[in-house]
């Protein structure tokens, strides 16, 4: 008899702060459809923690390249997951709820991924710094791909249970586009704020700033909560092409212009801007000033 009403007692503390009280029916136990959304996020971050665990151990430094793609696949694969469930989250929860939890997988992904991208610009970039020669760069791009369209097969299984009515129907309906605009508008949209994001990210690399790291991660969501309800707002090519490639809505030719010669080009002007006088004179300023 106590612990039937300790259980009850629990139970109503529960639906009070919104933990249960949904339609058992739809919601296994009842459960906040916005929890298992979260836990989902949560097993992503660790099974890939734990894949970077292994490779650091199993792996050989003298198979530096082998380590280096394994490391750029796990964090693609990270990053499109659990975007694919940021989907969710926004189109039930609002803008808000999405861009909380961006900024926060932004600040954790920045502070353990390491060298990984997950982008395929970035590798272009060390290309156009002769940091990296094309060959090198085609593999890193490749790999991401791969990781970038074996995602939906790993978040489908998840889905797939239907543990709650978020969840409902989403492994196997049919996507559709998140642009907004006509292309060429989709295109500008992407390019300048890819630029702004990375034209952030040297700058703030160059700084001894403390939090510059957090700092990145809340200019970034920013930037995507501006192009959000325009062109999606992915910055890149491969979570755009895992999340929305061959989405109702989009022709092949529009994704192709939108989200990678966008991204491209605003990742090409970036560097440009960067590595102009203007601005590598006003960084060694600012640099004299703090030592």
């Amino acid at each position: 008899m106590a612990k039937w009403a300790i259980d009850r007692s629990i139970t109503r503390i529960l639906r009070k702060i919104g933990i249960l009280g949904f339609n058992k029916k739809r919601n296994i136990y009842g459960i906040n459809p916005f929890l298992i959304s979260t836990s989902y996020i949560l097993l992503t971050l660790a099974l890939a923690h734990l894949a970077r665990r292994l490779v650091e151990k199993y792996v050989d430094d003298s198979k530096e390249t082998i380590k280096n793609l394994l490391f750029e696949f796990i964090a693609t694969l990270e990053l499109c997951s659990c975007c694919f469930e940021l989907i969710i989250v926004a189109d039930n929860w609002g803008v808000f709820a999405y861009a909380i939890y961006l900024l926060l997988l932004t600040i954790w992904w920045s502070s353990k991924w390491g060298n990984a991208s997950a982008c395929p610009y970035a590798p272009v970039e060390e290309i156009l710094e002769g940091n990296r020669c094309l060959k090198d760069a085609l593999k890193i791009i490749c790999t991401q791909l791969a990781a970038a369209f074996l995602t939906f097969r790993y978040i489908q299984i998840l889905w797939s249970f239907e543990l709650v009515e978020t969840h409902m129907n989403k492994a196997y309906e049919e996507c559709t586009a998140d642009l907004q605009v006509d292309m060429i508008s989709g295109a500008i949209v992407e390019a300048t704020l890819t630029c702004f994001c990375r034209l952030a990210s040297k700058i703030l690399g160059e700084t001894s700033l403390k939090y510059s790291n957090i700092v990145d991660a809340i200019f970034g969501t920013l930037m995507v909560v501006a192009a959000f309800n325009f062109s999606g707002g992915y910055f890149n090519p491969a979570l755009a092409t895992s999340l929305k490639f061959g989405c109702i809505g989009n022709s092949f030719a529009e994704h192709i212009v939108v989200y990678w010669i966008g991204a491209f080009l605003g990742s090409a002007i970036a560097i440009i801007i960067f590595n102009s006088n203007i601005v590598q004179n006003k960084i060694n300023t600012c640099k004299s000033k703090e030592e």
